[in-house]
């Protein structure tokens, strides 16, 4: 396969271990992408920490972590991502919306900083690389992997990442704010024709007009925008922690309904294009 991806966590705001979260899972945002040889981690929420677990057993020792930003639903995990605490393992760490704030290793450092976490950053025996970039450039990765990026609308910034390879394309549209009636057309231009777009879906539409301001979107939206671009899947994500399992599985049936190329996103899914 050119490229997949596999969900470790998929809740947004905060972690819901539960009795009624246990379908979907409780974990927040944490993905990893299978790309050519290279295995990509968006996010650092609560489910990089099973993540971690996955790379030591399969002795991955190198790595990207593309992070969209760094409120604590995104980046909370990373303390317990056992492959960074390894002499042997090397991981790029990356965010697009930091640059004129300090950076992504502040930000990180500040997490872990006393007293709100006992082990600091400096501690982690893995080499560590830090790279902040402007949500809108493009890079290509050794084997030929395209990643690009563009500014999303969300309090603070947020940075959306489209990832080619071998004629397939995964988008990852999270933490993001649409205007209604008004597509958004800089996540159009990101998401254009890609085999598989992860949407954020915090909301439904008849929830959104509450929630205006915190920098979510609805899982209509998320079809609107596919169906106008040409995506061939979407997977709704970033679930409110409100929504347990048995509002999950009405919202599956609905999207559904509205459009068969939707699917609700759970822990331990793997999705590849053209399946």
């Amino acid at each position: 396969m050119s490229v997949a991806v596999k969900f470790w966590g998929v809740r947004g705001s905060i972690a819901c271990p539960s009795p009624q979260h246990v379908v979907y899972g409780g974990n927040t945002s944490c993905l990893e992408i299978y790309a050519g040889d290279h295995r990509i981690i968006l996010d650092a929420g609560t489910g990089i920490r099973n993540l971690g677990f996955e790379f030591i057993k399969d002795g991955v020792k190198k790595g990207m972590l593309m992070l969209t930003h760094s409120h604590w639903d995104h980046i909370n995990g990373f303390p317990f991502f056992g492959p960074a605490f390894m002499a042997n393992s090397e991981f790029t760490i990356c965010a697009g919306h930091l640059s004129d704030v300090g950076g992504i290793e502040n930000v990180l450092a500040n997490q872990m900083a006393n007293p709100t976490f006992p082990v600091p950053l400096a501690a982690l025996q893995a080499q560590l690389n830090y790279e902040d970039f402007k949500a809108g450039a493009t890079w290509t990765m050794d084997g030929g992997v395209v990643v690009k990026t563009a500014p999303l609308n969300h309090p603070n910034g947020a940075t959306g990442y489209r990832i080619e390879h071998g004629g397939k394309s995964i988008c990852y549209v999270t933490d993001t704010e649409h205007i209604i009636g008004k597509p958004d057309e800089t996540v159009m231009a990101l998401i254009e024709g890609a085999d598989i777009v992860v949407y954020d879906s915090t909301y439904t539409d008849a929830e959104f007009k509450a929630k205006i301001g915190w920098g979510h979107s609805t899982w209509q939206e998320g079809v609107r925008l596919c169906k106008q671009t040409g995506v061939k899947q979407l997977a709704i994500f970033h679930h409110d922690p409100d929504h347990n399992d048995d509002f999950m599985r009405q919202v599956e049936i609905d999207a559904r309904a509205a459009w068969d190329g939707t699917i609700v996103a759970r822990e331990q899914m793997i999705l590849t294009p053209g399946r």
